[in-house]
């Protein structure tokens, strides 16, 4: 008698999880119109997440012109002079407890979210943290905090430590050391970098519009630096290195970005624009630098006609967006030696880290780079490459999603 063939069973996959669509709340004092490294990253992340179909809300703080409530891309945004720094900065904090009491417990009560996302509220405003970690810990709402900055002072080091974080996110290695320097735990700080929207900044960037509002860019030698104008980013050592740079170059210009709708914390900016506008006269660079205030839409083709990039920061730069959105656009890239930027830039490869405040080197190395189109196109190319491996706003907002997912579990 035949023996029986048995069929073998082929083992069954599980099925897959669907994942869990999450309420959000995030805060921050700013969101554009207002225009910062901040602004743009929370412009960037959170409609992404909406387009995962998570329920997505930011309280932030008013702009004249802007509606209290309304929907960005699917974000729905509140707006409240409670989290309007330049406000707070002249009226002072004293006697808003109640208020920012009332109106944080509102929006946890509209809201409903299964965690809470801050931005930056380490610092400036004991009262709003404070409040806002009361409210999370009576009703179990996980508190996350994105930690874009670090300030060597007081107020920074308590809230820091006798904020109840569940999680902080350090937006580049630099902060994180910096955050476990001052005593956090090392395994509750996790380092997300930045992301780019790589269909937005990419090397066939349409420049059409950036030539006809500055008609004066054609047929010239542009370098770049795209930041807000202040000492601190560098802008007094880009305008003494192209004071060297246009005498060997006399068809290039320096672009530099002037500031509207900012939060200017301490009222310094103007201070600083005095002055550097004082020495571009000193110079008589008026005809060869370039200054204005750009809206988030020209940035792009500001790239795109750009040959150098540069971010010559004295600081100790927490990230700095302008590298990503740099290299999204096959650029290269000039950074100083400060923060977290020689995390992405590697002096050599994608572009050149220098020493900070010296413009002699920074001047050195533009002219070699406008001297040699072969070179601007490697460390273009090198540049681009990596954002599109490691530096999307999808990889940066998967990474967020999955810190939410952790803590829940």
């Amino acid at each position: 008698m035949a023996k029986k063939k048995i069929a073998k069973k082929t083992p069954q996959k599980s099925p897959s999880k669907k994942k869990r669509k999450l309420r959000i709340a995030q805060m921050h004092w700013g969101y554009p119109p207002i225009i910062g490294g901040v602004e743009t990253h929370l412009a960037l992340m959170l409609p992404e997440m909406a387009r995962y179909g998570h329920e997505v809300h930011l309280l932030t703080g008013s702009v004249e012109g802007c509606k209290v409530h309304y929907l960005d891309r699917g974000v729905h945004i509140r707006r409240t002079p409670l989290m309007d720094l330049n406000w707070l900065f002249k009226r002072g904090l004293h006697g808003l407890e109640e208020e920012i009491e009332h109106r944080f417990t509102q929006y946890i009560q509209n809201t409903r979210p299964d965690v809470m996302h801050v931005h930056n509220m380490h610092y400036f405003s004991r009262e709003h943290t404070e409040i806002l970690e009361t409210l999370c810990k009576t009703k179990g709402i996980p508190l996350v905090l994105t930690a874009h900055n670090v300030w060597d002072d007081v107020l920074y080091l308590e809230m820091a430590h006798n904020i109840g974080w569940d999680h902080i996110i350090a937006v580049s290695h630099f902060i994180r050391k910096e955050l476990i320097g001052i005593g956090l735990p090392d395994a509750k700080v996790t380092t997300i970098h930045h992301g780019v929207d790589t269909n937005v900044f990419h090397p066939k960037v349409d420049t059409r519009r950036a030539y006809r509002d500055y008609p004066q860019l054609r047929d010239k030698q542009i370098i770049f630096h795209p930041a807000r104008m202040g000492m601190a980013k560098g802008c007094d050592v880009s305008i003494k290195a192209f004071n060297i740079i246009h005498k060997h170059f006399p068809d290039a210009m320096l672009v530099l970005a002037g500031t509207k709708n900012i939060i200017d914390w301490g009222s310094t900016q103007q201070k600083d624009i005095a002055y550097f506008v004082n020495l571009i006269r000193y110079f008589k660079l008026e005809k060869r630098i370039m200054v204005d205030s750009y809206a988030l839409d020209q940035m792009p083709g500001l790239y795109g006609v750009a040959d150098v990039v540069i971010y010559p920061s004295t600081a100790q730069e927490p990230f700095g967006l302008t590298m990503l959105e740099a290299m999204a656009t096959a650029k290269p890239m000039v950074v100083t030696r400060a923060g977290g930027m020689p995390e992405i830039i590697s002096d050599g490869i994608n572009g050149f880290v220098i020493p900070p405040k010296d413009f002699e080197e920074l001047a050195g190395v533009i002219m070699r780079l406008l001297g040699d189109a072969e070179l601007r196109q490697r460390f273009g190319n090198t540049g681009k490459r990596m954002v599109d491996a490691s530096y999307t706003k999808e990889v940066m907002t998967q990474n967020n999603i999955d810190i939410y997912e952790q803590l829940l579990r």
